[in-house]
């Protein structure tokens, strides 16, 4: 990449009866698969035949409610947007092989999600994820195909729901008797709208402190590298970066350091993290930092959830292609994040969100209302 230095089809009623009839059919088969999450992780569970052969299900569905007022320049914004995803994998032995379909709907139109800051188009079929896993040891994985970022970063760095093509690998040491010390690399192509050809690197090591315990932590150093922007540039979806014409000011080599701590356990754990990044490739506004905190969980029947985040993202601190687009702004901003949700049951829950956010060049402060049912297995 080069760099320049400088001084609505659908009704409402159709989309929310075809998700609905979708959440039905996820609730029904949710009592006999479980959710997946993690791909390193729902392997090893599964391994537990070990060398034998097994297929399992796994997927989840959205009806997402979205609000936004207070827009500079155009009106606000009303909209119900869907989303399914279905998939099956087969574990033998050391290997896992997987597969995915995502089918979503909006009463948008998709002329609307550059303008929208989405991450993903509104009226969609694609394929979610196309991968094959092994498993050379009992703390050894590597991943090959499509599917979501196997490292960990929070919605400041990464959307979760991004799912990029590539090979990686990840190596888990014990360091203790409940500590361990992990470290996971890998490339990839973007594989993100619009013929997007962009190439990202990534590593992270991780470390995992009184795994179980009353003070769980983890201590994660990351990094990643981002290449080949050109496309997305093109096709408005750097957002809020600074660009001239159609180059970006900035390259974007990103270090991402992250604190977390669980704090007892039952029915109200509480968790914090404090996220840090710092974008060596910018000159200057390079700079980004989010806190969270969230008492009790929604993912489980009965379970009451509350959280609250807090970020300011200087300009180019961040590629703003691929961090969450459940926030309106994606850089060059600053804002916060409050939520409830509630355990409907443990493979439901449902949950309202509302941010409040103002760029940086702007006097107006942008109110967001998200209000989601989600269901997983």
């Amino acid at each position: 990449m080069s760099r320049l230095r400088r001084p609505g089809r659908a009704t409402a009623g159709w989309l929310a009866a075809t998700l609905l009839s979708s959440l039905t059919a996820v609730c029904a088969g949710a009592a006999e698969q479980g959710t997946v999450d993690s791909i390193a992780a729902a392997a090893a569970a599964d391994q537990s035949d070990e060398g034998g052969a097994a297929w399992s299900w796994f997927g989840d569905a959205l009806l997402r409610g979205d609000e936004v007022r207070n827009l500079t320049a155009r009106p606000d914004l009303e909209r119900l947007r869907a989303r399914l995803r279905v998939g099956a994998r087969y574990v033998r032995g050391d290997w896992e092989f997987g597969a995915a379909i995502e089918g979503a709907q909006g009463s948008d139109d998709n002329a609307d999600n550059v303008r929208n800051n989405d991450n993903e188009k509104s009226d969609d079929a694609n394929l979610d994820r196309l991968y094959v896993r092994w498993q050379p040891g009992e703390d050894t994985w590597v991943l090959l195909g499509k599917s979501a970022l196997p490292l960990s970063f929070t919605p400041m760095v990464w959307d979760q729901d991004l799912r990029p093509v590539g090979l990686s690998a990840s190596q888990r040491w014990a360091s203790g008797e409940s500590s361990h010390v992990g470290l996971s690399g890998g490339y990839f192509a973007g594989d993100h709208l619009y013929g997007d050809d962009s190439r990202v690197a990534a590593a992270q090591l991780a470390w995992m402190f009184d795994e179980g315990g009353p003070w769980a932590g983890d201590l994660l150093l990351g990094f990643l590298h981002f290449d080949d922007l050109d496309r997305l540039t093109e096709k408005r979806l750097t957002r809020t970066n600074r660009r001239v014409g159609n180059q970006l000011v900035s390259d974007y080599d990103l270090a991402d350091l992250q604190f977390g701590l669980r704090v007892g356990g039952g029915d109200l754990p509480l968790d914090l993290r404090l996220d840090l990044v710092h974008n060596f490739g910018a000159d200057d506004q390079n700079d980004g930092a989010r806190a969270s905190a969230v008492l009790g969980s929604s993912r489980r029947a009965g379970g009451w959830e509350l959280g609250y985040a807090q970020q300011r993202i200087q300009r180019d601190a961040v590629m703003a292609a691929f961090n969450a687009d459940d926030w309106w702004f994606h850089s060059f901003s600053r804002g916060g994040m409050l939520w409830l949700g509630y355990g409907l049951s443990d493979r439901v829950n449902a949950q309202v969100s509302a941010f409040s956010e103002r760029r940086d060049d702007q006097s107006l402060t942008v109110h967001r209302l998200l209000v989601d049912l989600r269901a997983r297995w």
